[in-house]
């Protein structure tokens, strides 16, 4: 639910997500910098628990941007929370701050005990408590500065004459852990929607206690139960003012080694644990059940990697006989793991939907697949969130993530939720730059992928197996990062080989002159499809006799492509390796699995990598080169008349690909069931 609240002529924006039966918890707008998608990587999590409130605060966001300061007291903006509690037919709720925020919470626990049951205070401010921190203080905010440097930023003239300027400091300052350029492009895009007038308004408005006095006075009137959680490396409130805050307010505290000002953001899997724990204590985890039990988690990014998963557990269950295996996943690969009588755990319903979210990033034939995924951060969150409450009510003796990156990156973060072995398997190692980044993308997927060798160099044992699904000549030569090893060298330190993981080499009954054009199991393949409907009726004026299937997989509509005599259009094809075993020419993208099982088959295939793809255009095309397998195409050359010619060259032609193995599924399912 959406609406806004009114206070004194300004309108407040809110959002309600959530259980209404459940324990009400207000996310409350911190400084008008930013707005309430702060809190995005809470929402989705606590919601699943809890009726979520979160509000924009004035000036930013979905509220108005008065430029009086009058609207940014501390008396406003408590009035402006009790009027958003009663537009939502709040009676009480545990109020959720940051920074001055949380000050203002506490402000409003004293002022209005009825409405609020709780407070948690993160990086808590409390004016004239303490000093602010000295290099704050040396300048003056209202004063022309003979220097921009530093904290000299913080000064309304500046703000006019290079707002940009002073976000790119602030954030980069506040939010001070290292590979945050994620949070950090977050904060800057939130505050460029707002103004320096708007954020001049705020610094000099009124707060409600005139002195140091004052403050612990109020801080003391405090009745409810108080959390607060601060970083040591807060670089925007001195680590004495948070302690003073705590001690008076009689607080539990919660203290998260090296965080920055702003923890939720950089560090949410623990922030979201503490405000669940602090709302409601969790009960008792159930007696764990007999048996032998695995939990799968596979990328539902494309439909491949279900298919190697599916053939991974056939195998590891004829190595262990009589073990369970609960699949977390999401569509479309549930359509497979329900067709093949796999049990889908019934947690997987509450899963955000990465593939939707790679369709919406796709472009025409355009995936930038880096980027997709950085910009999936809060899906990923959300997803993780999801496992570790599975995990903490469910035992399993084995976890398995299949490219299940949340599960990687989160556990690493998080190494103390660990609680059975754990195997990753993957078929890339390395984010690559693609050239039309510059400069910029080149320092961002370094600095990704240098996080992931501290990961593996900080908790060595976390994965306790790493199985590239590969060989070592699949693997590229590229460096990580100026001053990292290369991805070969790296992944041959840190990884065991399966080979290739296919589905049985089977065929269905061979059709004559049959092309068959797959994009995979997502949505960027569509593009591609229409082009080789468009140039199969000048192929087939070559080849009368030619055929052609087109499968559109689960989230094309196929009614939408259009048709012509000889060509037939489907949409989810079950073991669909069978039908690309029976064709005399593929067609595809770059994807992987949809390549090797055609070069395991032996087809002959053109394919055509997703503009900006990194996997596609450098592992993959890599991988294949070695094989000798397929022809690419360039994007630009897949007009009708260029494709229709390169149809006709290719089809039934005689293929000279290197072999590709047949056991790498019980490669991978003996290195798992020495785990369990």
């Amino acid at each position: 639910m959406r609406g806004h609240a009114e206070h004194d002529g300004v309108r407040i924006g809110y959002r309600v997500l959530g259980d209404p039966g459940e324990p009400t918890v207000v996310l409350m707008p911190t400084w008008s910098i930013v707005d309430s998608r702060h809190w995005k990587a809470q929402v989705p999590y606590l919601s699943r628990h809890f009726r979520v409130i979160t509000y924009d605060g004035p000036g930013n966001g979905r509220s108005d941007r008065p430029v009086d300061p009058a609207a940014y007291s501390d008396d406003a903006q408590i009035a402006q929370l009790i009027a958003v509690l009663d537009a939502t037919g709040t009676d009480r709720a545990v109020l959720v701050g940051l920074c001055t925020a949380a000050w203002r919470a506490l402000v409003a626990a004293v002022r209005h005990p009825d409405r609020v049951v709780s407070v948690a205070a993160i990086g808590p401010a409390a004016p004239h408590l303490t000093p602010e921190l000295p290099e704050r203080v040396e300048y003056d905010f209202r004063a022309e500065l003979d220097t921009d440097e530093g904290w000299a930023k913080y000064n309304r003239h500046y703000w006019r004459r290079d707002y940009p300027g002073f976000t790119r400091f602030f954030f980069d300052t506040v939010i001070s852990e290292p590979h945050s350029t994620k949070q950090r492009e977050d904060a800057r895009h939130w505050a460029a929607q707002t103004t320096p007038e708007v954020l001049i308004a705020s610094v000099e408005a009124d707060v409600c206690v005139d002195d140091r006095a004052g403050a612990e006075r109020l801080l003391r009137a405090v009745r409810c139960p108080v959390l607060v959680i601060r970083g040591t490396d807060d670089h925007c409130r001195p680590a004495e003012q948070m302690i003073g805050v705590a001690e008076l307010t009689g607080a539990r505290e919660a203290v998260l080694d090296g965080a920055g000002h702003l923890p939720h953001t950089r560090w949410p899997v623990e922030v979201n644990r503490l405000l669940r724990d602090f709302v409601r204590p969790p009960a008792l985890a159930p007696a764990r059940r007999g048996g032998r039990r695995v939990l799968y988690l596979s990328s539902p990014i494309g439909l491949g990697h279900v298919e190697r998963d599916v053939a991974v557990v056939e195998a590891l269950r004829r190595e262990r006989p009589g073990i369970e295996v609960d699949w977390l996943a999401q569509h479309p690969i549930t359509e497979v793991l329900t067709r093949r009588g796999e049990r889908v755990h019934p947690a997987s319903r509450f899963l955000a939907s990465e593939a939707a979210h790679v369709d919406a990033e796709a472009g025409v034939h355009d995936l930038h697949a880096f980027q997709a995924v950085r910009r999936m951060d809060e899906i990923l969150v959300a997803n993780f969130m999801l496992f570790a409450d599975l995990v903490e009510n469910e035992r399993y003796d084995l976890w398995v993530g299949d490219e299940a990156w949340e599960l990687d990156h989160f556990l690493h973060e998080n190494p103390g939720l660990k609680r059975a072995p754990y195997a990753w398997l993957t078929d890339f190692v390395g984010w690559l730059a693609m050239p039309g980044g510059g400069a910029e993308e080149a320092e961002l997927t370094a600095d990704y992928n240098a996080e992931m060798i501290e990961h593996i160099a900080r908790w060595p044992r976390l994965r306790d197996r790493a199985i590239f699904v590969g060989n070592p000549s699949d693997l590229v030569e590229d460096p990580l990062g100026p001053g990292l090893p290369s991805v070969r060298e790296w992944t041959l330190s840190h990884f065991d080989f399966s080979g290739y993981i296919g589905p049985p080499l089977e065929a269905a009954p061979r059709e004559e002159l049959l092309c068959v054009a797959t994009v995979g199991g997502s949505g960027t393949g569509e593009d591609l499809l229409r082009r080789v409907i468009a140039a199969f009726p000048l192929a087939r004026r070559t080849l009368p006799g030619l055929r052609m299937i087109v499968v559109a997989g689960p989230r094309i509509d196929r009614t939408r492509l259009g048709g012509h005599e000889g060509l037939e259009i489907r949409g989810y094809v079950d073991r669909l390796d069978r039908l690309l075993a029976s064709c005399d020419l593929a067609i595809t993208h770059g994807g992987l699995s949809t390549t090797m099982t055609l070069t395991a088959h032996r087809r002959p295939f053109l394919y055509v990598p997703l503009r900006n793809h990194f996997e596609q255009n450098r592992h993959v095309r890599h991988r294949l080169d070695a094989y000798r397998a397929g022809r690419c195409l360039d994007w630009a050359d897949t007009e009708p008349e260029a494709l229709a010619a390169a149809i006709v060259a290719e089809i039934g032609k005689p293929v000279d690909y290197r072999p590709v193995e047949t056991d790498g599924a019980e490669k991978a399912a003996r290195l798992l069931a020495d785990l369990i």
